[in-house]
C-alpha cells in the first residue's frame, strides 16, 4: 500500500507500524530517513523566524485567502497513493482534510482520506488502531499500544505517593504566550503535577502575560511549537524580558525550563509517551533519570553549554 503522510505525528505513526511513506509533509523528519521522501505540500512560512515574526506571517497568510499551507498537487498525483493521512487539529500546524479533499478531486485520484485530530493521549492511542487498521497492521498496532500503555503505567507507579505536586505551566508560544493544551494538561497529570491554567482536551489559547504571573507555576517550561531547543534559546528573550520574569516562582526556584517543542511537546504521535517521561523527570527528578541535554535544559543555562542540571525537590 502507497501511503502519503502530511503530518509528523502521522509519519511517525506509520513508520512507527512497519510502512513506509512514498511521499510526506515539509515538516517530517522523524525517522529521519523520511526527510528524503518528496514533500507534498508547501508552506508560506518562514520557520526559522521568532514567534512573532512567525505569527505576523501567519496572520498574512490567512488574511489573503491563500491559508499558511499549499498542496503540491502535481507530486501528489505522480505519487497517486491508495491512503492519505491528514489532520483536522489546526490549520497552522500542517495541511488540512479540506485542502487535501480539494487536490484529491482535482487529480482524480482514488485515494482515501484518513484524518486524525487528536486531544488526548486516549485519540492517540485510536489513531494508532485507526491507521493500523487501514494498513492492515492491526498486530503491529496491538504491540505498539501495549508498550506504550506500559510505560505510561510505569511513570504512573513511579510518582504515586509523591509527597509534591507542582503546578505547571507550558507554553507553546512566546509571542503572544500561549498555554498548551490538548493532550499537554493530561500528561502533566499523569507525570505527577498539576496543570490548572487550562484542563485536558482544550485547545491552546494565547494568553495575557499577567494570567501567567497570577498563575506563577511552581514549574515553567517553555516549548514553543515546531521549535528545537536552539532556535528556542535564539528567542527566549521573547519570554525572559517581559515585566516580571524574575520574580515567578519557577525562576526564583530555578524550575524554569526549555524543552523540545518540535519532536515532543507539539507532536502528538507515539512520542508522546517520551514527553510524558521527560515531563515526570523534570517535576520528579529523584525519581527517573534526567532527560537528555537535547531534549530538557534550564532556562537559566540556554546561553551555556551546561547540561540540564535538573534542581532537586526534595520532597519528590
Amino acid at each position: 500500500m502507497d501511503v502519503v503522510t502530511l503530518l509528523p505525528s502521522a509519519t511517525e505513526i506509520v513508520t512507527a507500524l512497519g510502512v513506509e511513506p512514498v511521499g510526506t509533509s515539509h515538516e517530517c523528519d522523524y525517522p529521519p530517513r523520511v526527510a528524503e521522501l518528496p514533500d507534498v505540500n508547501t508552506s508560506r512560512i518562514d520557520a526559522d523566524a521568532s514567534s512573532g515574526e512567525i505569527n505576523q506571517q501567519v496572520a498574512a497568510a490567512e488574511a489573503s485567502g491563500d491559508g499558511v499551507y499549499g498542496i503540491r498537487g502535481d507530486v501528489l498525483a505522480d505519487l497517486d497513493p491508495d491512503l492519505i493521512v491528514t489532520q483536522g487539529i489546526c490549520d497552522v500546524c500542517a495541511v488540512d482534510t479540506v485542502l487535501v479533499e480539494e487536490a484529491v478531486a482535482q487529480h482524480g485520484l482514488g485515494a482515501e482520506i484518513l484524518t486524525t485530530d487528536p486531544h488526548h493521549l486516549g485519540d492517540l492511542y485510536e489513531d494508532i488502531e485507526r491507521i493500523g487498521a487501514a494498513l492492515g497492521r492491526e498486530d503491529r498496532a496491538d504491540e505498539l499500544l501495549a508498550s506504550l500503555r506500559g510505560r505510561v503505567a510505569a511513570v504512573e507507579d513511579a510518582v504515586a505517593g509523591a509527597i509534591s505536586c507542582p503546578s505547571v505551566a507550558i507554553l507553546d508560544w512566546l509571542d503572544p504566550v500561549m498555554v498548551a493544551g490538548h493532550w499537554i494538561p493530561e500528561l502533566v497529570e499523569l507525570a505527577g503535577g498539576r496543570y490548572p491554567m487550562a484542563d485536558a482536551g482544550d485547545r491552546s489559547t494565547a494568553r495575557e502575560w499577567t494570567e501567567v504571573r497570577e498563575a506563577d507555576p511552581d514549574v515553567l517550561v517553555a516549548a514553543p511549537c515546531g521549535f528545537g531547543l536552539e532556535q528556542t534559546r535564539e528567542h527566549i528573550g521573547d519570554l525572559t524580558d517581559r515585566t516580571g520574569w524574575n520574580e515567578l516562582r519557577a525562576v526564583r526556584s530555578g524550575r524554569a525550563y526549555a524543552m523540545d517543542g518540535h519532536f515532543y511537546v507539539n507532536r502528538p504521535g507515539p512520542r508522546l509517551v517520551d514527553t510524558l517521561e521527560y515531563l515526570a523527570a523534570t517535576l520528579h527528578p529523584r525519581r527517573f533519570e534526567e532527560p537528555p541535554a537535547d531534549v530538557v535544559r534550564p532556562i537559566s543555562g540556554m546561553t551555556t553549554s551546561e547540561s540540564m542540571g535538573a534542581v532537586e525537590d526534595p520532597t519528590t
